[in-house]
């Protein structure tokens, strides 16, 4: 696709990933990938995309994966604090990295100004107490 083409799109990149996320809301795996990765194309340097695509993994539960695309966010962003509290949600997962994930979301909140990353923060702690402490499962290492 040409400059050109790109330019009459850049506008409808919001619009894009607002579509991603409901594409995951609605189990779409298919059409979220290709709508975060068409945001993608739109704007190479935005983290937005990377978000998404880390929530569809972390949605699956392939917390490697999720871990992985969170880290990669935090290094060229150490202070996106939207993908901090999900890599937090990932480590939260892992019983052994149960306290970093915990300590990752308590240090997101702290320091950020967004309600809904400490909404999202406060929702991962609760159920971190109510259900993971008390989780006997045996998928969760």
């Amino acid at each position: 696709m040409d400059e050109e083409k790109f330019q009459e799109f850049r506008p409808d990149f919001k619009l894009l990933i607002e579509a991603g996320f409901v594409a995951v809301k609605q189990l779409d795996e298919t059409s979220s990938t290709r709508i975060f990765k068409a945001a993608k194309a739109l704007n190479p340097e935005s983290s937005a995309p990377e978000i998404g695509l880390g929530y569809i993994a972390l949605n699956k539960l392939e917390v490697k994966e999720a871990s992985a695309i969170f880290e990669s966010i935090l290094k060229k962003e150490p202070d996106n604090y939207l993908a901090q509290t999900f890599l937090g949600i990932c480590y939260l997962l892992t019983k052994a990295k149960r306290s970093k994930g915990e300590e990752l979301i308590h240090k997101a909140m702290e320091l950020t100004t967004d309600e809904t990353v400490k909404n999202l923060g406060r929702i991962s702690l609760e159920w971190l107490e109510k259900d993971l402490r008390k989780l006997k499962s045996p998928f969760i290492k």
